[in-house]
């Protein structure tokens, strides 16, 4: 199966999601996190640089749950960043 190459704009989403969960992370430890979240530290690494652009939604769910995000928040602080998130991709935003 080939992977379709991501829009500039899905790497960008990428990026704002991974600033705001490394933001809600605080001081808080990556293994830690993680660890609750029930995924790898270099999954959560590479989320939050935007290397994982596109993480599953659930993986988002569990990682937002952790750090006490709600989802909606998360989403409003993503579009309030640039103002920039069409309304039809809001629900890809765990894809």
């Amino acid at each position: 199966m080939v992977r379709v190459p991501l829009t500039l704009s899905e790497r960008e989403r990428g990026e704002r999601l991974g600033l705001a969960l490394r933001s809600a992370r605080a001081g808080r430890s990556i293994v830690d996190v993680a660890t609750r979240a029930g995924i790898s530290p270099e999954t959560l690494r590479k989320i939050e640089r935007g290397r994982i652009p596109t993480p599953a939604f659930f993986t988002v769910v569990a990682v937002a749950d952790v750090l006490g995000l709600s989802l909606d928040d998360l989403l409003s602080g993503l579009a309030a960043d640039t103002g920039r998130i069409p309304d039809g991709e809001m629900a890809t935003l765990g894809r």
